[in-house]
């Protein structure tokens, strides 16, 4: 009986899943295609074929979904950035790397579509966990990092933590959304390389 019961509540699981990804997937490209300001639950429903009622069953709100389309979207730059500050050279080079690669992913991402970065400025003037969470977790990466230079003799003996907050700031210019999106339109600004280099030198000895 126990045994049944298990196989029910996971196929149950199973279909949940399912439609959670279904919603998700609708979503992300109708705020894609006409914004997320243009964007409501009804129409989402509208596009699936069910009711709002039914989309409401696994979203409590419009902010609810919006926030989980946010947080895929951030767990693909996570991984990213993991493969990148894991992968094989010294802190220097993976730190380097890495700065390329959230650059590149926010460029890529978050800048392709005007209506993509709507939906990103609202999910960061709102101040959402998710954003703050994605934040801490690429901090503790490059903590890492940093760490593993001071442990090599790479960099200077400081705290990590407060040297991977300090290294975030410095390059700030090449991770946020906005403020990439307004340094590519200047000719003013540092170049990516440079900043990457003057962050990484301020670690050493």
């Amino acid at each position: 009986m126990n045994n049944t019961l298990d196989t029910l509540d996971k196929a149950v699981d199973v279909v949940r899943q399912e439609n959670v990804a279904r919603i998700l997937d609708c979503a992300e490209r109708l705020f894609r295609h006409y914004g997320y300001g243009k964007t409501n639950v009804a129409d989402i429903a509208r596009e699936l074929g069910m009711s709002t009622a039914n989309i409401y069953r696994f979203f409590a709100s419009k902010v609810e979904i919006h926030q989980a389309v946010c947080g895929r979207m951030l767990a693909t730059c996570y991984q990213l950035t993991y493969d990148a500050c894991h992968s094989p050279g010294t802190a220097s080079e993976r730190l380097r790397r890495y700065v390329q690669t959230h650059y590149q992913w926010t460029r890529d991402t978050m800048l392709d579509q005007e209506k993509v970065h709507e939906m990103v400025v609202v999910a960061i003037e709102r101040d959402w966990h998710v954003i703050e969470r994605h934040i801490d977790r690429i901090r503790g990466l490059v903590a890492e990092v940093i760490s593993e230079g001071i442990a090599a003799g790479e960099f200077a003996d400081q705290d990590p933590e407060v040297a991977s907050r300090c290294f975030g700031a410095a390059i700030i210019t090449l991770c946020h959304p906005q403020m990439v999106a307004q340094c590519l339109a200047k000719k003013n600004r540092a170049m990516p390389d440079e900043l990457i280099e003057f962050a990484i030198r301020a670690l050493k000895k």
